[in-house]
């Protein structure tokens, strides 16, 4: 009987114990009929100024590094050594990672070496220069030509 007792004030604490206190807003809420002053307005322009065409998009700024690297081939770097500015498209720990990168650039048309840096990467470079200029230049190229490698960035040899 205690049992029975104790189920049942269980069960009526649990029901009354339950109930939400939130009553319900006594005035619904309208969307104003009028139409909204505007907040901000930009005044118009009385001097005409030449536009852009569409087509030129602004030159992203070339990420640059300076460091020592050397060259993982021995062709690689007869072809490469005096030159001070490398185009790099990838950056890996791992020597297998890099050279898998390389072929999938070979596929694309370029002509990727691999450098190992003094931090212990390999990086991927796929063009190289004496002047800073024809560096640029190239970034560009690529740029334009593959939009997915567009965080390209050149390194420079100490």
């Amino acid at each position: 009987m205690k049992r029975i007792m104790i189920l049942a004030l269980m069960v009526v604490v649990a029901f009354t114990a339950c109930k939400t206190s939130k009553k319900q807003p006594e005035v619904k809420y309208v969307p104003p009929t009028e139409a909204q002053p505007k907040v901000f307005t930009v005044p118009e322009s009385t001097t005409t100024t030449a536009a852009k065409p569409a087509t030129t998009t602004p030159d992203k700024p070339v990420s640059m590094r300076k460091e020592q690297v050397t060259f993982t081939d021995a062709n690689d770097k007869s072809g490469n050594e005096s030159n001070s500015y490398f185009v790099i498209l990838g950056s890996f720990s791992q020597l297998d990672n890099a050279k898998n990168f390389r072929e999938t650039l070979l596929n694309e048309g370029f002509t990727p070496i691999i450098l190992h840096s003094e931090t212990g990467y390999y990086r991927v470079c796929v063009n190289s220069y004496k002047g800073e200029t024809e560096a640029r230049a190239r970034v560009k190229e690529i740029r334009d030509a593959f939009p997915k490698y567009a965080d390209l960035w050149l390194l420079i040899k100490q």
